[in-house]
C-alpha cells in the first residue's frame, strides 16, 4: 500500500486518518455548533431590535388602545405591524456625506478593504502552489483535482455572496462582515491542514463562501459610510488592492516554495496561513467599525442610527457643529421581500441592471481569462520555469495597483460615465494591440509583462469601477443582494468561461488561437464601454439616496 508522508501527519491507506485530522474534525464540529447558536441569537437580537420600543425620533405617536393593553399578545402584534409602517424623518444621510475625510474613514478603508487583499492572496496562492500540490510529498493532486478545487472556490464565492448578501440586507452590515471574515479565517487555515483532494476542495469551497460574503457586506458598508464626494476614489482604491494581495501571494510563494528556505512539503501549508493571520488581525480591527446608520434608520432603529452618527462626528473635533440638511422621510420596514428585489432589478431599474451586467461580465472575462492563464502562456510559449512565474506576476500586479490610485480621483471629478467608458474602451483597444503583437511573436516574456502592466493600469480602474457602479446605483434595501447578483454573474462568466476558453486555446500551441481569445475580451470591454456611455449613471458626488431613492421613501 502506497504511503504518503507530510510534515504534519501521516496517513496509511484511505481508511486511516492522522491524529491531528480527528482533532480538527472535532474542532470543526464544535465550531459549527457555536456558529449555529450565534446565528440564532443574531436573528433573535435583530428581531427584538426591530420590534422594540418606538424612539423619540419617530414622528407621530403609536397609541395602544385599552383593549390592546388588556391583551398583551395582541398589543405586541399590533405594535409590530404599526411600527413596520411608521414614518420617520431623518437628516442622517446628509450628515454622513457632509463630513470631511478623516481618520475614521481611513480605519474603514483599512479594516474593510482588506477583503480584496485576501481575495488576491487566495487566488494567487492557489495558482502558484498548484505545481507543488501535485507532488507526492504534498497532496498528490491531479490536474483535474486542482481544477475541481478551483471551481469549488468559485462556487463557494457565488453561493456565499447570495446567502450572506441576503443576510446582510436583513440582519445588518456589521454582523455579517464579522461573520464572513470569521468563515474565511477558519476555512483558509483549514486548507493548510488538508489531507486529501476532497478535504482540500471542501475547504476551498468554504474559503470562497467567506470571500463571496465579504464582497457583499463590505461593499455595502463602504458605500454607506464614506462621504459622497470621496466615494468613487475610495471604492476604486479598495477594489484595486486585490493586487496587493496578488503581490503578497506571488512573493510569499517564492519564499515558501524555495527548498533553501523551507521544505516545500511544509511551505505550501504555511502559505495558506498567511491569509488566516492577516484575517485575525483585521477581525480585531473591525470591532471598532459601527453598523451602517443608513441601514439602522431604514430598519426602524433611528435612535441607534443617531447615536452612531454622533459617535462618527466625535472623530472630527474641529467640526464646529454637526452639518444639517434637508431631511428625508422613510417608512420603516423589517425586511424587503425577494419579489420586491426582483421587481426593482428587472423592472424598475432594468436599464441599470443591463449596465451592471455588461460591466461586470466583460471585466470578469477580461481579467480572469488573462490572469488565470498567464502562467501557462509563460511556461508553454516562453519556456519560463514554473518556480520563476512569481517574478512576472509582481510587475503585473504593480500596474494593477497604480491604476486605481492615480486615476481614482477622476471618477469623482471628471465623472463616472466619462471615466468608466474611457477606461473600458482604452483597456479593450490596448488588449487588441497586445493580441496582435503576441500573435506575431513580437513580444518577449518581459515585453509581454510590460504590455500587461500598461493594459491593466487602465483595466484595473475599469474593473474596480464595475463594483463601484453596482453597489451605488440600487436602493439601500437591496444593495447587498444586488451586489451578490452581479458578483455571481461576473464570477460565473469570468471564472468559468474565460479561463476555460483560454486554456483550450493555449493547448492548441498556436499564438494566433490565443490571440483570438484576447480579441474576444477586447470586444467585450469595448462593448461595455458603449453601454456605459449610453446608459450609465452620473453618480459622482451625489448622495446614495439621490442616486437611487430608498424603497422605504415615504414621499
Amino acid at each position: 500500500m502506497r504511503k504518503r508522508n507530510s510534515a504534519i501527519g501521516t496517513a496509511d491507506g484511505a481508511g486511516a486518518l492522522p491524529l491531528w485530522t480527528g482533532l480538527f474534525l472535532n474542532m470543526a464540529s464544535s465550531a459549527g455548533n457555536v456558529f449555529s447558536r450565534l446565528a440564532a441569537k443574531l436573528h433573535a437580537l435583530v428581531h427584538d431590535s426591530v420590534h422594540g420600543s418606538v424612539h423619540d425620533s419617530v414622528h407621530g405617536s403609536i397609541a395602544a388602545s385599552a383593549a390592546d393593553r388588556r391583551n398583551p399578545a395582541s398589543s405586541a402584534r399590533a405594535a409590530a405591524q404599526v411600527r413596520s409602517e411608521a414614518i420617520i424623518e431623518t437628516d442622517i444621510p446628509t450628515r454622513l456625506d457632509a463630513l470631511p475625510f478623516g481618520r475614521f474613514h481611513i480605519l474603514v478603508i483599512v479594516a474593510l478593504g482588506i477583503t480584496w487583499i485576501l481575495d488576491g492572496l487566495e487566488v494567487t496562492l492557489a495558482g502558484a502552489l498548484s505545481a507543488e500540490l501535485k507532488r507526492a510529498t504534498a497532496l498528490g493532486l491531479s490536474n483535474a483535482q486542482i481544477g475541481f478545487a478551483g471551481s469549488s472556490y468559485l462556487a463557494g464565492a457565488v453561493l456565499g455572496a447570495f446567502f450572506f448578501g441576503w443576510l446582510t440586507d436583513r440582519l445588518g452590515r456589521k454582523k455579517l462582515f464579522t461573520i464572513t471574515l470569521a468563515v474565511y479565517l477558519l476555512a483558509t487555515a483549514a486548507t493548510g491542514l488538508s489531507w486529501d483532494a476532497t478535504s482540500y476542495a471542501l475547504f476551498r469551497f468554504l474559503t470562497g463562501a467567506g470571500i463571496g460574503g465579504e464582497y457583499t457586506a463590505i461593499n455595502s458598508t463602504i458605500q454607506e459610510l464614506i462621504p459622497a464626494r470621496f466615494r468613487g476614489w475610495t471604492d476604486l482604491l479598495i477594489n484595486g488592492s486585490f493586487w496587493v494581495g496578488a503581490a503578497l501571494g506571488a512573493g510569499g510563494s517564492l519564499i515558501l516554495l524555495d527548498p533553501a528556505v523551507i521544505d516545500p512539503a511544509l511551505g505550501w501549508r504555511l502559505a495558506f496561513l498567511i491569509g488566516a493571520i492577516i484575517g485575525l488581525v483585521i477581525l480585531l480591527m473591525r470591532y471598532w467599525i459601527p453598523e451602517s446608520p443608513r441601514w439602522l434608520v431604514t430598519h426602524g432603529m433611528p435612535q441607534q442610527a443617531a447615536e452612531v452618527v454622533r459617535g462618527i462626528e466625535a472623530h472630527f473635533p474641529d467640526l464646529d457643529r454637526p452639518p444639517r440638511g434637508a431631511p428625508i422621510r422613510l417608512r420603516m420596514r423589517r425586511h424587503t421581500p425577494l419579489g420586491e428585489v426582483a421587481r426593482t432589478l428587472f423592472k424598475t431599474y432594468r436599464g441599470r441592471t443591463l449596465v451592471g451586467l455588461s460591466l461586470m461580465a466583460s471585466q470578469a472575462f477580461f481579467y480572469n481569462a488573462i490572469f488565470f492563464t498567464y502562467a501557462l502562456v509563460l511556461t508553454d510559449f516562453y519556456g519560463t520555469p514554473a518556480n520563476q512565474v512569481g517574478w512576472y506576476i509582481l510587475p503585473f500586479a504593480a500596474g494593477n495597483v497604480l491604476g486605481p490610485i492615480l486615476l481614482g480621483h477622476l471618477f469623482d471629478t471628471v465623472g463616472r460615465r466619462v471615466m468608466i467608458a474611457s477606461t473600458y474602451a482604452i483597456s479593450g483597444i490596448l488588449l487588441a494591440v497586445t493580441a496582435e503583437l503576441f500573435s506575431h511573436n513580437v513580444l518577449t516574456a518581459t515585453g509581454l509583462t510590460g504590455a500587461w502592466m500598461i493594459v491593466f493600469f487602465f483595466a484595473s480602474a475599469a474593473a474596480s469601477s464595475a463594483y463601484l457602479t453596482v453597489s451605488e446605483i440600487f436602493p439601500l434595501e437591496i444593495r447587498a443582494l444586488a451586489i451578490a447578483f452581479f458578483y455571481a454573474i461576473g464570477t460565473g462568466v469570468g471564472g468559468v468561461i474565460g479561463p476555460l476558453l483560454l486554456g483550450v486555446l493555449i493547448n492548441t500551441g498556436s499564438r494566433s488561437s490565443v490571440a483570438i481569445g484576447y480579441l474576444i475580451g477586447a470586444v467585450l470591454m469595448i462593448g461595455a464601454a458603449a453601454v456605459e456611455a449610453l446608459w450609465g449613471i452620473a453618480a459622482e458626488r451625489k448622495a446614495l439616496e439621490s442616486v437611487a431613492p430608498p424603497l422605504a421613501l415615504a414621499d
